[in-house]
């Protein structure tokens, strides 16, 4: 018989407590899954990211996130020691819940402009991986960049390497996982605050040494981050540079993809269309591609331009209908330029000024 039968009751009622708590924790738990479970049901097909995409993105956000932590974890364990603040190394260094999950379970990184920049990014190296391969008319003529490496001009020259430096440092695979940890300026902005809040959270108490340590940390990561040095960016100072005329875009566009530089491609149209880069990324993404025909025939691309583009695209992506392509490609030719600048002309518009009109038309969908 226990010699303190009150300690032990209030043992089991404490015991009791937690486990109703959890019990409610469970339920909810219980529905909220099955709430996510029924949205996706619904989602259509087309909406609906397929396997090697999730693994792809998954992939992408780890790199993302494990390299911004890397960064600030490093400075900051630098700052600390040579501060003497020995107990405060430990609590950084020492395992725990990792940045990765602290973030996903908080719901940051929901955010919708990361988000779409990271699933974009993905399916752009994807259509990449996947285009045929063309063999070139003479197999001793260099791919496409690497003619302009040597370029008399050394503005040229010196934009095509930069392009292949680029190509390099991201050494991007979908199949491997492996992702170079690049984002346009403002969500790496956003990524290195929350990565610091993160770390934060290993020390409860108030601490002032180690909030100063981190915000060194992460002022230093963005001063040194510079968006310039992305691909996508040093291909578009390459798209500006040769500055393509109307009778070499076809050619170039061609030879782009058969180079399998999806990014190129991109950039050259971005280029000639006259807009930021994400939006030609969304005119090539797009599976159903009918504003992206219509930029080929506003820039006078001709039949074979676009038959050859179109082929190419369908065979890396399974998403798209080759038939139903070849059997609108001579209403896509018949398309007037003019009408399709026209159509067109308000993808030219302020970026926020268009977010707006969507957010409107959103907003007022009955």
């Amino acid at each position: 018989m226990s010699d303190n039968p009150v300690g032990t009751r209030d043992g089991f009622a404490i015991g009791a407590r937690e486990l109703l708590a959890r019990a409610a924790a469970a339920e909810l738990r219980a529905y909220k899954g099955l709430m996510v479970a029924v949205e996706d049901f619904f989602l259509p097909e087309e909406a609906r990211l397929d396997e090697h995409s999730r693994a792809g993105l998954a992939a992408l956000l780890r790199s993302l996130v494990e390299t911004v932590e890397g960064e600030i974890r490093e400075h900051a364990v630098r700052l600390l020691t040579g501060r003497g603040e020995s107990v405060l190394v430990v609590a950084l260094i020492e395992p725990g819940e990792s940045v990765l999950t602290r973030l996903w379970n908080s719901g940051l990184l929901r955010d919708g402009e990361l988000m779409a920049e990271l699933v974009a990014r993905v399916r752009q190296e994807m259509l990449g991986s996947a285009l045929p391969m063309s063999a070139p008319d003479d197999p001793e003529r260099p791919s496409l960049i690497n003619r302009f490496v040597q370029h008399p001009d050394r503005v040229v020259a010196a934009s095509a390497m930069a392009v292949l430096i680029a190509e390099s440092r991201r050494r991007t695979s979908p199949d491997t996982g492996q992702y170079q940890a690049e984002l346009p300026a403002e969500l790496h902005h956003k990524l290195v605050w929350w990565t610091a809040a993160a770390l934060r959270e290993r020390v409860d108490a108030p601490n002032e040494a180690l909030d100063l340590a981190l915000c060194e940390a992460a002022q230093r990561s963005l001063s040194a981050y510079d968006e310039g040095d992305r691909l996508e960016a040093a291909a578009m100072r390459f798209a500006a540079a040769i500055d393509a005329q109307p009778g070499e875009l076809a050619g170039m566009f061609a030879e782009s993809l058969g180079d399998r530089r999806i990014v190129l491609f991109i950039a050259l149209l971005s280029h000639a269309m006259g807009v930021p880069y994400a939006i030609a990324r969304d005119l090539v993404l797009d599976p159903a591609a009918e504003r992206l025909w219509l930029a080929l025939r506003a820039l006078e691309i001709g039949r074979e331009g676009v038959a050859q583009i179109g082929y190419a695209l369908s065979e890396a992506d399974p998403r798209r209908d080759l038939e139903k392509f070849a059997d609108t490609l001579d209403t896509i030719a018949a398309i007037a330029p003019a009408e399709a600048r026209a159509a067109l002309a308000p993808l030219k518009l302020d970026p926020d000024y268009r977010a707006a009109l969507i957010a409107l038309q959103r907003g007022g969908a009955k």
